[in-house]
């Protein structure tokens, strides 16, 4: 049962995964994937979960439509979610449309003891009492209860359409009235490309989309009010500084095509230890000698080359991480922890928050901790992505004070 007296206020879980894995492998992930969202959904019996999909239905969407929908009946049906009486689901599935298409798919689930919860109309502009279970696919475009938007074209590295862009659904919470944002921003394509320059190109493209996301999201047409944006953010370590890093003793070799006298390997060695390779780096290789060094402590060692978030630090708020990098994990259901060598393990998949909304997260009348912030299944294959989640309790009251907010839980 969600809700112990001892813990006052709404127990909210947030969690961001990319699911991309889990069609091009269903039967051997998808049970794992499951089990383990439940087990960190009975530790914490939240009122009110959030889980922001991206890469929904993998690569080929046409051709995982079947396991689409199992995956969908089975979080609506199953046991450990019969006690979430409504549901609200938003899948993107207009994989036709490579102006539209963003593969991304939002779930909310309300526990049966939550009372007055509401959901945003955003073309009545009002708020609407949620009641029921409700799918919603195709195009979304529609649908007046979320903003959907794809990245401007010229926001695309090469211009080069792919499936980038953001969902955001407003709630009302025990008076507490904020955004929640599933988000998918773009990849690093080349890891010698990367390597380039300091910070790389690509995490500049990340910078633009997601200033051009919270620009939005705070824009004249509505209401402000607190935001959760969480998702696959792409973010990498700075290749320049790690790489340097972690082959400080190491002599570099450069690799050209025959043809085109373009780079296409970089191999470092150490100087002495019989010139043992350290690194090799190509377009969609990353491979280190050493894989502890992202595991180690939880790789907050190299937490000092995260730093895309930095560029934000007045606009957005992330609580400390003490898990290991999401991805890239490898995808063989027999692996939980080992990671790829396609990239350098990075800390992708993020939950991140507006100044107001870290007051909701950390407000508390108690002592106790308040907030946790892990990932799911470290010991287990989930697919490429370990997805991350956010759990916190809405501290009675907490939405009060303020009477923009205070007014959303008028009826509508």
């Amino acid at each position: 049962m969600a809700g112990k007296v001892a813990a006052p206020g709404t127990a909210v879980l947030l969690v961001t995964a990319n699911v991309g894995s889990l069609f091009d492998d269903p039967e051997n992930l998808q049970k794992n994937w499951l089990r383990e969202f439940y087990q960190v959904l009975h530790a914490h019996k939240p009122h009110f979960v959030a889980l922001h999909c991206q890469e929904f239905g993998g690569k080929n969407y046409e051709a995982s439509m079947s396991h689409v929908d199992k995956f969908v009946k089975e979080l609506l049906s199953s046991d450990a979610m019969k006690e979430y009486s409504r549901a609200r689901v938003y899948l993107d599935e207009n994989y036709k449309s490579q102006e539209h298409f963003t593969a991304l798919g939002s779930f909310y689930f309300l526990h049966e003891s939550l009372k007055n919860i509401y959901q945003f109309d955003f073309k009545a502009k009002k708020y609407k009492k949620v009641t029921g279970k409700e799918i919603y696919s195709d195009t979304l475009e529609s649908t007046p209860m979320l903003e959907k938007e794809k990245f401007p074209q010229d926001y695309f590295p090469e211009c080069k359409w792919s499936r980038k862009g953001f969902i955001r659904t407003r709630w009302c919470i025990a008076d507490c009235a904020f955004d929640l944002v599933n988000i998918h921003l773009f990849h690093d394509a080349s890891n010698l490309v990367a390597w380039e320059t300091s910070p790389s190109v690509y995490s500049g493209v990340r910078h633009k989309a997601l200033g051009y996301v919270l620009d939005r999201i705070i824009d004249q047409r509505f209401e402000k009010v607190s935001y959760f944006v969480f998702g696959d953010f792409n973010f990498r370590l700075d290749s320049k500084s790690v790489i340097e890093t972690l082959c400080t003793k190491a002599t570099m070799q450069t690799i050209r095509a025959a043809d085109t006298n373009e780079v296409v390997k970089l191999i470092f060695r150490e100087s002495d230890n019989d010139r043992k390779v350290v690194l090799q780096l190509e377009k969609k290789l990353f491979d280190y000698f050493n894989q502890d060094v992202f595991r180690d402590n939880n790789g907050t060692a190299l937490l000092e080359f995260d730093k895309e978030l930095s560029v934000f630090k007045d606009r957005l708020y992330e609580l400390d991480i003490s898990f290991p990098p999401s991805y890239p994990y490898s995808e063989d259901s027999r692996q939980g922890q080992q990671y790829m060598n396609t990239r350098c393990p990075a800390w992708c998949d993020r939950i991140l928050m507006s100044p107001s909304a870290k007051e909701l997260v950390l407000k508390s009348e108690s002592e106790e901790k308040v907030a946790t912030y892990g990932h799911i299944g470290p010991n287990v294959c989930m697919g490429d992505h370990k997805p991350v989640f956010l759990a916190f309790r809405i501290a009675p009251g907490a939405g009060k004070p303020h009477a923009h907010v205070h007014k959303c839980c008028v009826v509508q």
